[in-house]
């Protein structure tokens, strides 16, 4: 059980460096710059000023400074002359729209205030989730750097109507002349545009519709055609598995869009079963990190063992060769037969044969987990149409290309092929809502909206129908690519009007438009077909499959993308770049993963220095006569024999200097294959300056942080029981017994039964560690982005934050000695850990203490209890003594040592007029020497009573909620009033896994967590 592991965060930890130690104990890990403020010591030594003097004058300055607080600067505005009958000013509005960016698909709603969005949350009524990017994607909206604000030519401005004549007259000629136009986009996922599309071609017959997804999941939608005569992606529903198999599929990240929703549903413990989830996998993902057995195998393995299981399975006997997992394949092909149709195998190889194989042990089960009917629809990018593309520029049959919001120059493994084969082309075109590579290399830049901007529809699976509406006017120049082709093709017909008449005679079947367009979706009827289910020869895919893994020589290289920073689409967006990544907690950068063992041999290190920031040492890495120079991560739970690198990094045409991190690793890409085999490297000269927060906020040498139970302990054991209990409370010695620590205070009780009093409950078992409420935080309560520099040195400013713990067996190097383990023992077992070690991600932000430390040490009351059970902060109160972070023993204060807004020192979106329009004008926003933490979004509690009080009612039951809470796709995250009986969270409050953390030091959090579970198989 939890009790007895040993939980660390990384590997300078578990060996038990002195540095971590040390900072374990500093209140700050950058020492305060006195000199800077109090001169040197011979100017001291020689002032004649008394001490009676400095008194007076420290006095003095304290005052002034006080009343200078006092003085905000005076900002005018302009009312409306004529105010809109359905505005109201200081109130937001919502509206439901989706999100189709070529990688990113979702249904949301977007939150505006006075015209302009400033955060986006999923439209959970569609069953909608929100990942980080998507909630970041409000920022990207007011990227004045990046996005296209005018038509040009050759880079002059030009008009609309001077650019269609142009492009017109081309693609006439074109035409007469039989040369093909290639319409190059990503995955578009809307009826109406392809029906526009399709329209398009057909008064350009020359034309051609051709989709490029940067990140390839053609693998799975070629085998989907192969095996059932559909291009399309398989859906799963995971909610109602009792086994999941996983061969290297990240379905918690970026796999088919995630599933996170479905997989948590089907892992309740209070319903007493859960999924049995069990991850094949090299790099550490956040799947495999909240799978309940997680087996590292590399690559080339995972193709055998992958194979090793269908024969298994089915009987077969098709050519394979042993791993060393075969142990796990034949438990899994066990534990896949006794559940039957309730089990599932997954496989993330881009790979068809891969697919084949996964999608015949599936057939084989049964499973009706693995749906080929009501299928998904985006990531339709088809990887042989582009590599055909490419070679039809090269031998001069495309005569024009268009494309839309793709950038192969930056994504193409093939760079140089592509840019070679566009010098032929005659008619460059790039429709775009940013500026990029490919756009710079074309002759006509057409700018296009953001999604915010956009009318549109959506149809992401085949049972939900999504609408797009605009939720602010168009900040540039722009026109939809809609109305361009519609135009081109000889229609005067507006897209709003095409689309509403599009929706009303095919899609909502005689249901009201208007609701439709409220609500943002329609749900329609999936209509059961029989499969079209073709010969497919399975054993010949999976002797393809294995002939090619039989191939693989040197290292193997595992290519992902990053929860935050996705494909690279938004790589200008501060907000992402600053986003720590779940498993590494690196920020603004890219590396090469490597195991502990790897890096022991090879020489790589991850040192850690006296102010908690880490270093790395570079590599270079070569596949296919390509070489990329990057630094190198120690990743526990890397396969030995494997790296992980992310793509969506080094991106710079067009960046702001500060965006221009990481290195591209799409040359590695080849054949766009998310797995490599033989990769060459070698150390090269150089140290590499990570920003990393995982040490800094280390709560060090305290127990009861985490607890983790079996499924069978949850279901078997009392969990407060004094020896065997999986939650016992924290006891003390009082009066010379031992008894709860709860019972004994120093503190007098008030009256909390009064109003509303405010609970946040943090499930461990539902959270993934997505980190999208990281975002929301964000934006609801404009934090501030400090960039790489500070980040390094411990001044990052995120209110709330994912702690990512590993766990070992070994406890403490006094508890090796008493096994009798000597000290090489020691270290090779605690290195073994680190070879798999369990993964358990938390939440952590301000805990609302009702005994809160820092109120009673703050000498001017800045901060204090309210009666709603949030610990508020007085900005203007604040005089920076950092008192209240010293005593906080969750360390989740941050103080400002700069002015990030209106400062060029830091220019990122608070810095312009156009980023400052995502801030929250409900939520100051703080100055230098003002410290700030969770607000529990005391402006969204408020803004609900009076809402409530407004309409004359009482507030509704779960009708109040946080950022966070309210981006949760799991539902990890629920808050509510714990004197409303009714609210969810009042049951969970009394729920037998609740526990707080650091309970013994009685602080009374406002916070409250549920002890994970994880399902062993023994229940």
């Amino acid at each position: 059980m939890a009790s007895n592991k040993k939980y660390w965060k990384s590997v300078e930890e578990l060996k038990g460096s002195s540095i971590v130690e040390t900072l374990s104990k500093n209140e700050f890990v950058e020492e305060i710059p006195t000199d800077e403020f109090l001169g040197d010591k011979d100017t001291l030594e020689n002032s004649s000023t008394s001490r009676r003097d400095f008194l007076k004058y420290i006095g003095f300055t304290t005052a002034a400074a006080s009343l200078a607080a006092c003085e905000g600067p005076v900002r005018k505005s302009i009312p409306y002359v004529v105010k809109p009958n359905d505005y109201i000013p200081g109130v937001a509005d919502w509206y439901a729209s989706s999100m189709a960016d070529g990688f990113d698909f979702a249904n949301v709603l977007v939150k505006t205030r006075e015209g302009r969005p400033i955060q986006i949350m999923p439209n959970k009524e569609a069953n909608g989730t929100t990942s980080a990017r998507v909630q970041a994607s409000v920022l990207s909206l007011y990227d004045e750097k990046l996005r296209l604000k005018e038509p040009t030519k050759g880079g002059e401005t030009i008009t609309w109507a001077d650019a269609d004549a142009a492009i017109a007259a081309k693609l006439n000629d074109l035409k007469s002349s039989g040369k093909s136009v290639i319409l190059l986009t990503g995955t578009l996922a809307s009826p109406s545009t392809e029906k526009i599309i399709e329209e398009f071609i057909v008064a350009n017959p020359n034309a051609k519709h051709v989709v490029y997804d940067a990140v390839s999941e053609s693998g799975a939608t070629d085998a989907m055609m192969a095996m059932y005569g559909k291009r399309a992606l398989p859906n799963y529903h995971l909610d109602k598995a009792k086994t999941i198999v996983s061969f290297g599929a990240d379905f918690l990240g970026d796999f088919h869009g995630g599933f996170e929703k479905q997989y948590v549903n089907g892992r309740k413990p209070e319903t007493g079963s859960m999924s049995y989830h069990v991850q094949f996998e090299s790099n550490m993902s956040l799947t495999g990190a909240n799978s309940d057995k997680r087996v590292v195998v590399k690559p080339s393995d995972q193709v055998f063992a992958l194979i090793n299981l269908y024969n298994a399975i089915t009987g077969s006997n098709i050519s394979s060769k042993s791993t060393p997992v075969d142990a796990d394949v034949k438990v899994m092909a066990a534990e896949l037969k006794k559940a039957g149709s309730k089990g599932v195998v997954l496989t993330g190889m881009n790979d068809k044969n891969a697919q084949l194989v996964a999608f015949a042990i599936n057939e084989a089960l049964g499973s009706e987990i693995f749906d080929t009917t009501n299928t998904l629809n985006i990531r339709q990018g088809n990887d042989s149409e582009v590599n055909q593309l490419i070679a039809d520029m090269n031998s001069g049959k495309v005569g024009g290309l268009l494309t839309y919001n793709v950038n192969p120059i930056y994504s193409l493994a093939k760079t140089e092929d592509f840019v070679k084969g566009l010098g032929k082309v005659s008619l460059k075109v790039a429709l775009s809502t940013e500026n990029n590579e490919t756009v710079d290399a074309m002759e006509f830049a057409l700018p296009t909206p953001h999604f915010l901007e956009s009318w549109g529809d959506t149809h992401f699976d085949q049972a939900t129908y999504g609408l797009s509406q605009p939720t602010i006017q168009p900040l540039f120049n722009t026109r939809q690519i809609q109305d361009t082709l519609l135009k081109w093709s000889g229609n005067s017909t507006k897209y709003y009007d095409y689309l509403k008449s599009f929706a009303t005679e095919n899609i909502l079947s005689g249901s009201s438009w208007n609701k439709a367009l409220h609500n943002g979706f329609y749900k329609l009827e999936v209509i059961e077909t029989v499969e079209f289910e073709t010969e497919v020869n399975v054993a010949d895919a999976a002797n393809a499959l294995s002939n090619s893994a039989k191939k693989a020589t040197g290292f193997e290289l595992t290519l992902y993308t990053k929860t935050g920073l996705g494909d690279g689409k938004q790589a200008n967006n501060p907000w992402l770049q600053e986003f720590p990544d779940p498993l590494t907690r690196v920020s603004w950068d890219n590396y090469l993963t490597m195991s502990m063992a790897d890096a022991n041999e090879l020489g790589f290190e991850n040192p850690v220095r006296d102010n908690g920031a880490i270093d790395g040492n570079y590599a270079k890495i070569t596949l296919n006569g390509k070489s990329v120079t990057l630094p190198v991560i120690i990743q526990p739970g890397q396969a030995k024999g494997s790296f992980g690198l992310s793509l969506g990094y080094g991106r710079t045409f067009g960046l702001k200097e500060e965006m221009q991190v990481g290195v591209n690793a799409y040359p590695l890409y080849a054949n766009s294959n998310n797995v490599q085999f033989g990769v060459a490297i070698e150390k090269v000269a150089g140290n590499h300056e990570f920003a990393c927060p995982q040490v800094q906020k280390t709560i060090a040498g305290r127990h009861d942080i985490l607890k983790v139970a079996s499924l069978k302990e949850y279901k078997t054991i009392d969990p407060k029981d004094h020896h065997h209990g999986w939650n016992k409370p924290a006891y003390v010695s009082y009066d010379h017994q031992e008894v709860e620590a709860n019972t004994i205070d120093i503190w007098d009780e008030h009256n909390r039964e009064l109003g509303h009093h405010f609970n946040l409950s943090i499930d461990l078992t539902s959270c993934t560690g997505c980190g999208a409420c990281v975002i929301a935080c964000h934006a609801e309560n404009n934090v501030p982005v400090v960039g790489k520099k500070e980040v390094r040195v411990g001044r990052d400013m995120h209110w709330l934050r994912i702690d990512r713990y590993y766990s070992s067996e070994v406890e403490t190097r006094e508890d090796a000695k008493e096994l009798g383990l000597s000290r090489g023992e020691t270290y090779r077992a605690l290195e073994t850990e680190a070879e798999n070690p369990e993964v358990t991600f938390q939440p952590m932000m301000c805990q609302h203490c009702n005994h809160a430390p820092c109120e009673t040490v703050c000498p001017v009351a800045a901060t204090s209890h309210g009666r709603q059970g949030q610990n508020q902060m007085a900005y203007n109160r604040c005089v920076g003594t950092r008192y209240c972070a010293n005593n906080c023993p969750y360390r989740v204060r941050r103080f400002n040592w700069f002015n990030y807004a209106n400062n060029d020192e830091f220019d990122f979106n608070m810095n312009n007029e156009y980023g400052k329009m995502v801030l929250n004008p409900d939520v100051t926003v703080r100055s230098r020497g003002v410290m700030e933490k969770c607000s529990m979004c005391i402006q969204m509690t408020q803004a609900t009573i009076l809402k409530a009080k407004r309409e004359g009612r009482a507030v509704n039951t779960d009708e109040f909620e946080t950022a966070c809470s309210s981006a949760c796709t799991t539902g990890s995250l629920v808050f509510g009033d714990v004197n409303n009986k009714e609210d969810e969270v009042t049951s969970l409050v009394e729920d037998k896994r609740a526990y707080n953390v650091l309970d013994y030091l009685q602080t009374k959090p406002n916070v409250i967590y549920q002890v994970k579970i994880k399902n062993t198989n023994e229940a």
